[in-house]
């Protein structure tokens, strides 16, 4: 199964790569993963996108569209992988059809979870974290036993500087800016499986398998 899977932060994306690849044993790549593997590894494509993002430069998109490549190559690719946060752009889009086709191989589905903004708002500037065990709280959806307080271990949660109101929906704005071109474009390719991210989670990846295996 080779899919992408698209979504806005805060629509449960990582949970669902996370209950996909398991499903269909398949590798979850992340470009910032890659970037990582490749530097810490000292490769040639390494070496070119730190250059980059030492600068704090976006790395262009034929180095990444390469980096890419080169991961796909790798033999837990053999059955399948799952794309994330890759491709971001049409451009990218159309570089990696180009490289996929040279494979001979192609992509089975696109998965868009979708979900309102101001939902993933809510669920954002509500979300509380413990620093000890990493545990995930949301004073709403899912508040600890005890307001404040890890359940595991007692700790004082905290809130990321980033789960502020006004810091989430600009990155829900540049995100579906950025995006939307991407979804049409795969939509006219067939591609695009629009699913619901605000239902229950086994019943998102539920709807996400049966509308990959149609």
């Amino acid at each position: 199964m080779r899919i992408v899977l698209l979504g806005p932060p805060g629509a449960g994306k990582g949970t669902q790569a996370s209950a996909i690849v398991k499903k269909y044993n398949i590798p979850h790549i992340s470009t910032g993963d890659i970037f990582r593997a490749n530097i810490k590894e000292g490769t040639a494509l390494g070496v070119q996108a730190k250059e980059y993002m030492d600068k704090g430069l976006l790395v262009p998109d034929e180095l990444v569209v390469s980096i890419v490549k080169d991961r796909l190559t790798k033999e837990d690719c053999k059955n399948g992988f799952l794309l994330d946060g890759f491709p971001r752009t049409v451009n990218q889009a159309e570089a990696l059809d180009v490289e996929l086709n040279a494979m001979g191989i192609k992509l089975d589905g696109v998965v868009n979870i979708e979900a309102d903004s101001q939902i993933l708002i809510e669920r954002a500037i509500g979300r509380r974290i413990c620093k000890e065990c990493g545990a995930t709280y949301h004073i709403k959806f899912n508040p600890p036993k005890f307001e404040g307080l890890c359940d595991n271990d007692k700790t004082p949660l905290f809130q990321r500087d980033d789960d502020i109101e006004e810091t989430v929906a600009t990155r829900i704005k540049v995100y579906e800016n950025q995006t939307q071109p991407l979804i049409e474009y795969y939509d006219k390719k067939g591609l695009i499986l629009n699913v619901d991210g605000i239902k229950p989670i086994d019943e998102v990846f539920n709807i996400i398998v049966k509308a990959l295996e149609k």
